[in-house]
């Protein structure tokens, strides 16, 4: 049996359906069909005077004809089998113009792709989905895809076609409500959208939710971009990058506001930043920057935490290209990069995820799932396949793409709770009766298993605030899998201990102490982050008891605390030298300060704090291991004193940590030891060169069999008031 060509004709009801513009799929009419006698070419050229098919190989031209409806054009071509070609297009104004069919081309998206995506579990469907330059039968172009399985029809529009939805309609690919097209001879930069046709008949545009790039806001349109990079960090990677016992100690940072130039520019470039935060960054010795979300979203004031293109930087500071810079140069200093990732929520703007193809897709359809009245936000639908294989290939993408060291998880409770934020009668409960996000929690386990799978480095944090148990545990006894976990209650409780006047802190002592009772319950990172001053908070020096001096001591005896306590350890931009003003997202952070001594010299102490970090294993090796902490002290809420130890499993690691929290000084101070011998004062709070009084131990301190805090050794110190003070056994 032979095989036959097909038999075509053309019908008019789609051409109807393709010049009123909800025609699916274009391809099955335009471009060229090879028939028993010939091939016919069938084009859409609005506005145009005459069309004709050239023959790329022979430069034979054919005339096409538009005898019935307007702006559709027809030849057919006997005795011909089909060839490569082009058109040659004059419109009605005269211009002329040589167009390659983009419905020449078959589809991209195979069947591989699709059932892999229907079932949540393409990772890699950004290679696939949005906007991609490449090269199809020799052609150079851009191909685009999107999912919309709602829409009737969906065209891309752009400067290109003059914002024409009828001019480049996309292809439906069955069983998959994704919709494709190959435009040829675009190139890197167009700025283009998605025009949908909804089942009900309106038309509107939106941005592509897997644009790799977009205008500058208030515009909002996507661009065409060029990922390809050079990358030159290869011996970054060859660095000791134990997840769990390496020093990390974080500066948080809004990029657009860390600062910004002089020249009338409201931002610097990414490449311009890397170099001015690169160098701050290593002279005060942090190990980790942390940038608050550099997806692009519509209003600054939400900081990024409203993303409206998940898988662009935003143009704020320049193109995606400038972003790799950005990461690859932060790791030639050494420093690692971690950004803040928001799948808890997106907004209800139309130039966003909100309600993509007329219809809730990304969201639930019930308003009860879908709505955060709490921020005015959508809620992703986690238990849609198509929405976690978005969220997943998207948190893939940042770390693969731009080399992140970590992703941070923003408002994690918002999505484990159906009722968070919500009144009574509001939520719905999931199908136990219970008010935990079944869905979101899958979600969750399949995100750390893929990313600790592929990518065994990068760091997974999250921001929880309500006490979830596991979530850094392992996902095979119940956990989720995630490395670490912000320590809010932490935070929470030892800023209001500070704040309290130091002569009724011995009522609150339990606040000091109580979270070492529960350190080891997570893998913590103790953090003051940019939560702790926005929102008219004030910074956290204004949180602070007393006056200016009193403040400062109080700041540095906080510090001190929190990097001798067990946890990885996260700073907010501007707290280090003590701004007084809470996060302005609209202007730098207040440099001008440093012009003041006090504010100089607490920077300088947090340099030097946190360069002794680095420089004592004891202060960050077992921070997840109950080995690496013993308490000397933690019942002298009278005295407001507590001491501890920080350890290694080698016995010289061992630091001796005593803290003062009252204005009292306490010249001969008896503790206990953990051995006999030497103890050597090797930092402490007060010295005059970090604005304290000068009080110090010059002299090594030589234990004595005298019983102390129940053990047998101790040595006798000076403690100054509100003061830190580090011993290490010699």
């Amino acid at each position: 049996m032979t095989n036959k060509k097909p038999v075509f004709a053309i019908n008019w009801t789609e051409v109807d359906a393709l010049v009123a513009g909800c025609h699916d799929n274009p391809h099955h009419l335009l471009g060229m069909h090879e028939t028993v006698d010939g091939v016919y070419v069938n084009a859409y050229f609005p506005g145009a005077e005459s069309v004709k098919v050239v023959s790329k190989s022979t430069k034979k031209r054919y005339e096409l004809v538009s005898d019935r409806v307007s702006g559709f054009y027809s030849v057919k071509i006997k005795d011909m089998t089909s060839f490569v070609y082009y058109f040659e297009v004059v419109m009605g104004n005269g211009d002329k113009k040589k167009v390659i069919d983009p419905y020449a081309f078959e589809p991209v998206i195979d069947p591989i792709d699709i059932s892999k995506f229907n079932d949540g579990i393409h990772y890699e469907i950004y290679e696939k989905m949005g906007a991609h330059p490449c090269m199809l039968d020799g052609v150079e172009g851009v191909l685009f895809a999107v999912w919309a399985p709602h829409a009737q029809r969906v065209s891309v529009v752009g400067d290109f076609n003059q914002w024409n939805g009828k001019a480049h309609m996309m292809r439906r690919i069955e069983y998959s409500g994704i919709f494709e097209l190959f435009i040829p001879e675009l190139s890197v930069g167009e700025i283009y959208k998605y025009e949908i046709q909804s089942k009900s008949g309106s038309v509107f545009m939106k941005p592509d939710p897997y644009a790799n790039y977009t205008e500058l806001r208030p515009a909002n349109a996507s661009r065409v971009a060029d990922l390809s990079y050079e990358w030159t960090d290869s011996d970054y990677y060859k660095m000791d990058m134990d997840k769990t016992n390496m020093p990390m100690n974080i500066y948080e940072v809004h990029l657009g506001s860390f600062k910004r130039p002089k020249d009338g520019r409201e931002f610097y470039n990414y490449r311009e930043i890397a170099k001015e935060l690169a160098d701050y960054v290593m002279e005060m010795g942090y190990t980790h920057v942390e940038l608050m979300p550099i997806m692009e979203h519509e209003q600054d004031a939400t900081y990024g935490y409203q993303t409206t293109a998940f898988y662009a930087p935003t143009s704020r500071y320049g193109e995606p290209k400038d972003f790799m810079y950005f990461v690859d140069y932060m790791h030639s200093k050494g420093i690692g990069v971690i950004c803040d990732w928001v799948p808890s929520q997106f907004p209800m703007s139309d130039n966003g995820l909100a309600r993509f193809d007329g219809e809730p897709l990304y969201e639930p359809k019930d308003s009860r799932r879908s709505e955060n009245p709490r921020w005015g936000t959508y809620i992703f639908d986690y238990g849609r396949y198509e929405i976690k294989n978005y969220l997943i290939s998207n948190a893939l993408y940042w770390i693969s793409k731009y080399h992140l060291d970590g992703i941070r998880m923003d408002s994690v409770a918002s999505m484990l709770y159906l009722d968070y934020g919500k009144s009574y009668g509001n939520w719905i409960p999931n199908q136990y009766g219970g008010n935990e996000n079944l869905e979101a929690i899958a979600f969750f386990k399949e995100l750390s298993t893929i990313i600790n799978e592929r990518f065994p480095n990068c760091m997974i944090m999250v921001e929880e605030e309500s006490g979830w148990p596991m979530l850094t545990g392992d996902i095979t006894d119940g956990g989720m899998g995630f490395d670490y976990k912000w320590n809010t209650s932490w935070m929470t409780d030892l800023l209001s201990y500070m704040a309290l006047d130091p002569l009724y802190r011995k009522y609150e002592h339990k606040k000091l102490t109580n979270s070492l009772s529960n350190a080891y319950d997570e893998n913590y990172i103790l953090e003051f982050s940019h939560n702790e001053v926005i929102g008219g908070k004030g910074s956290i020096v204004d949180q602070m008891p007393g006056g200016y001096e009193e403040k400062f001591s109080n700041l540095r005896l906080l510090y001190g605390y929190m990097m001798t306590h067990p946890g990885k350890k996260l700073l907010f931009m501007g707290q280090e030298f003590a701004q007084f003003k809470g996060f302005n997202e609209s202007g730098e952070l207040a440099w001008d300060l440093l012009e003041f001594d006090a504010h100089t010299i607490l920077r300088n102490y947090v340099k030097a704090l946190n360069h002794l970090y680095k420089e004592e294993p004891a202060l960050y090796a077992f921070d997840n291991n109950a080995d690496g902490f013993e308490w000397v002290n933690a019942t002298a809420a009278n005295e407001s004193v507590v001491s501890f130890l920080r350890k290694t499993d080698k016995k010289e690691d061992t630091l001796l940590i005593v803290c003062n929290f009252t204005p009292v000084k306490h010249d001969k101070y008896k503790v206990g030891v953990p051995y006999e011998g030497t103890y050597k004062e090797i930092f402490a709070s007060d010295l005059e060169q970090y604005g304290g009084d000068g009080s110090k131990n010059a002299t090594a301190k030589k234990s004595k069999r005298s019983a102390c805090d129940g053990r047998r050794n101790s040595i006798t110190i000076s403690l100054a008031p509100l003061s830190m003070s580090i011993f290490k056994w010699m």
